[in-house]
């Protein structure tokens, strides 16, 4: 395009400078005749003087030279040829008795030709520049092919390992599906590496990263010849392999395993190990998605075993309950229908007795099948991608209910899916925005294992939250990695103590210890600490003198609509700011 509008642009400039210069030369030329006509005119009028030739009065030449717009007008008797225009001049017998000679004058035409050589100069650099802008273009052409062919394998490769990443693998296990023969077997095994959140803990994120290239080359390693090996998650690699079917895929994974467990060294011996499992094409699976499904359910079932454990699928693995089919089908009408309430559990002050605030908890009541409670259809949601809606859903209802316990806090439990979601933040933002709650009242509680995957982008989620002016809270602190670099590294307000340390209070002589020191860190961290799962007042009493802030259970209150709440604060009220000691008598009708 750009030569092509080079070229237009240099054939416009000659036409003009042509259709110029002719234009010129018919005004030069239109002159002349004009020049003609006025010295014929002339000497017409005064033909008598004419009659003695030579004897031409050379100011009767001057007038005539001025009143003809002539140059160096000249009266010969003979004149010379010398380029001069030369019109003759007779007398009034008809004779000739001279010649009118002068210089002739094309201004028009000279002006034309002085631009000649700058109208040839532009159009050199027209074409020059085409000339270079072709030239540029296929340099940048090539560039562009360069850096689409880096892209495109940047795509394809973890950046870490430079293994194939999942989409790649995805790929890759479709063309080894398309092309297995008959006598051969297509295996797809999945790895999970054991003991990863330690690694993090003790060397950070590049400690982690360079045993994942290791681990990445024990892989490879162990491999067979032929496998393709590839990092599909932050802990989980998988390895295709296209084989006879007489082989002995079990010995194969169990090399891969056993490579892995070989000691590491970074400035100390690092171990770490791994579990696997795996599923067949044909044997137990024809399609992509039937078969990399089926060896995510050998790895759960290898997990149950633990590290060092493979399992190959069997059938009974992919049992599916009538229960779960049940969800997956009336879960989305439940949401369409917004089936989906919320009830609130009181949070109390340890010191005091009195309610700070409510938990928002999800419930879902079905017409015909009664309560289902939320462990057993929120990893539905999740595996159905519904979760977003149903957060969605219960922070904007817990904000406009919480609008009429104004002297309360209400705190949201956020799912994984939603805190790894970057538009969380605008979620929460727009739901503020709605409500008018101040952002003061929210408590966004998250669970520890969020914060493993991917440390720095939750750092900087959190953040963005504390931005907004909403809390964050630790929830189910010791249940999980309980990893106390977490407590330094997030920008956390609250520690939610597992209910687990609650019950070993009364079995354990180490369970009222554990929580002093959990406590006892929280504080020199500048957390608060929020006990759940207090049912007894023997569990109460040891849990405040032990330091925690705030209490949660059934000793206090069962979760109950927002009704069921107005009667507990009145209640309260009613007793002089403390809670009723038998919570059923609130929370009845």
């Amino acid at each position: 395009m750009i030569v092509i509008l080079a070229l237009v642009a240099v054939i416009a400039t000659m036409v003009s400078t042509g259709v110029g210069y002719q234009i010129a030369r018919n005004h030069d030329e239109a002159q002349l005749q004009e020049q003609r006509a006025a010295l014929r005119n002339a000497v017409a009028e005064f033909r008598a003087l004419f009659e003695q030739a030579g004897e031409i009065d050379p100011r009767f030449v001057r007038m005539v030279e001025q009143s003809a717009r002539l140059k160096d007008l000249k009266f010969e008797v003979a004149p010379i040829d010398d380029g001069r225009e030369i019109q003759p001049v007779v007398d009034a017998g008809g004779r000739i008795a001279g010649f009118f000679t002068w210089q002739r004058s094309v201004p028009m035409a000279e002006t034309a030709k002085a631009i000649m050589p700058f109208v040839a100069v532009l159009a050199m650099a027209l074409i020059g520049f085409a000339g270079f802008s072709v030239w540029h273009l296929r340099r940048a052409s090539r560039d562009l092919i360069e850096s689409e062919a880096l892209a495109r394998r940047a795509a394809d490769m973890d950046k870490i390992t430079g293994l194939p990443n999942h989409a790649k693998l995805l790929e890759l296990l479709d063309l080894a599906l398309a092309e297995r023969m008959n006598d051969e077997t297509t295996v797809f095994a999945v790895f999970e590496i054991d003991g990863m959140a330690d690694v993090a803990a003790n060397f950070g994120v590049l400690g982690s990263d360079e045993l994942i290239i290791a681990l990445a080359g024990r892989i490879r390693e162990a491999a067979p010849e032929g496998a393709v090996c590839a990092r599909i998650g932050s802990d989980e690699f998988a390895m295709l392999l296209t084989t006879p079917n007489d082989t002995d895929i079990g010995k194969i994974v169990a090399a891969v395993i056993e490579n892995i467990a070989r000691p590491h060294w970074f400035d100390t011996v690092v171990r770490v190990s791994a579990h696997a499992g795996f599923a067949k094409a044909p044997h137990h699976a024809a399609t992509r998605g039937e078969l990399t499904r089926r060896a995510e359910l050998a790895l759960r079932a290898a997990a149950q075993k633990g590290p060092g454990a493979w399992v190959a699928f069997e059938a009974p693995l992919d049992t599916v309950s009538a229960d779960q089919k049940f969800i997956q089908r009336e879960l989305p009408r439940a949401v369409s229908a917004h089936e989906l309430e919320l009830h609130y559990q009181p949070i109390i002050a340890a010191h005091g007795g009195r309610i700070v605030g409510v938990e928002a908890l999800l419930r879902w009541t079905h017409p015909q099948r009664g309560a289902i409670g939320p462990a057993v259809f929120i990893p539905i949601a999740e595996q159905m991608g519904l979760m977003d809606v149903i957060g969605a859903f219960v922070l904007r209802r817990a904000l406009q209910e919480a609008k009429r316990w104004p002297d309360l806090y209400v705190a949201v439990n956020l799912s994984p899916l939603q805190v790894r979601d970057g538009s969380i933040v605008e979620t929460v933002r727009s739901a503020l925005t709605e409500s008018g709650v101040p952002p003061s009242r929210l408590m966004l509680e998250i669970t520890e294992g969020v914060l493993i995957d991917n440390p720095e982008e939750m750092v900087r989620r959190i953040e963005d939250l504390h931005a907004l002016g909403v809390r964050v809270a630790l929830d189910d602190f010791g249940s999980g990695y309980s990893n106390l670099s977490y407590l330094q590294r997030f920008p956390l307000d609250k520690l939610k103590i597992d209910r687990s340390f609650v019950t070993a209070l009364g079995s354990s002589a180490n369970g009222g210890v554990i929580i002093q020191a959990i406590v006892a860190l929280g504080r020199a961290l500048g957390l608060s600490i929020l006990v759940e799962g207090v049912e007894t007042e023997q569990q109460r009493v040891l849990l405040r003198l032990a330091g925690c802030d705030e209490m949660q259970g059934f000793l206090f209150a069962k979760p109950a609509p927002a009704v069921a709440i107005d009667r507990l604060l009145k209640q309260q009220k009613h007793n002089g700011g403390k809670t009723l000691p038998d919570p059923d008598q609130a929370l009845t009708a």
